[in-house]
Order: C-alpha cells, then sequence, then structure tokens
C-alpha cells in the first residue's frame, strides 16, 4: 500500500509542477492545490500505515496510532482551502480589472512592441 501511496504522491507533484509551469493563472491555482494533495499523501506516507486502537489510553490498550500525522494534514486542508479560495478571488479580480488570465499579460510583458 505504501508503494502505491508513493507513486501517487509522485504523480501529483508531477501534474502539479506541469501546471505551475502554465501561463494560465487558473492553472496555477490548480497546480498549487494538487501540490498541496500530493504534500498530504506525502506526510501519510511518512507516518506509514500502522493498526491499532484509538489514541486513547488504558489498561486493555496494547497499542496505538499516532494522532499527529492527520492532525497536520487536517490543518493543512484547512489552511489550503482558504488561500486556494483567495487566489481565486485575486484571479477573478485581475481577470475583471484587466481582462486576461495570461501570466505574462498580467506581468507587462505580454505586448508586442
Amino acid at each position: 500500500m505504501e508503494l502505491i501511496m508513493a507513486i501517487m504522491t509522485g504523480i501529483l507533484f508531477a501534474v502539479a509542477v506541469y501546471l505551475i509551469l502554465a501561463r494560465n493563472i487558473l492553472r496555477i491555482i490548480l497546480g498549487t492545490s494538487l501540490l498541496t494533495h500530493g504534500v498530504h499523501l506525502l506526510l501519510m506516507n511518512m507516518a506509514g500505515l500502522k493498526k491499532g486502537a484509538a489514541p486513547i489510553l488504558g489498561e486493555e490498550t496494547v497499542s496505538y496510532t499516532d494522532p499527529l500525522p492527520q492532525a497536520l494534514i487536517l490543518t493543512s486542508i484547512v489552511i489550503n482551502f482558504g488561500v486556494t479560495a483567495f487566489f481565486l478571488v485575486l484571479a477573478f479580480r485581475a481577470n475583471q480589472t484587466l481582462g486576461t488570465d495570461d501570466v505574462e499579460k498580467l506581468r507587462g510583458g505580454g505586448h508586442n512592441e
């Protein structure tokens, strides 16, 4: 199972880098979102697949799973949602104001002289 997750992490990283290198701002936003999902899979894969009880210690609990990776990933998902929403609003406003979503034209280097 770890091998499949490692392959999926690599595929997500590759697709994310491809999308980030595009000139369209919506593809860049989608690429950053996929990159963070790749990081989520990487964190889960680094933590390993462990079997055990819930992390409530008692007399009958022999082994328990570590809740820290899941807490980090959940926090990262919430932060990713906020950043993606901000990027989408920023891209919408830039498109509404300037009339383009091309990064080169937004930078000012896309016009021919």
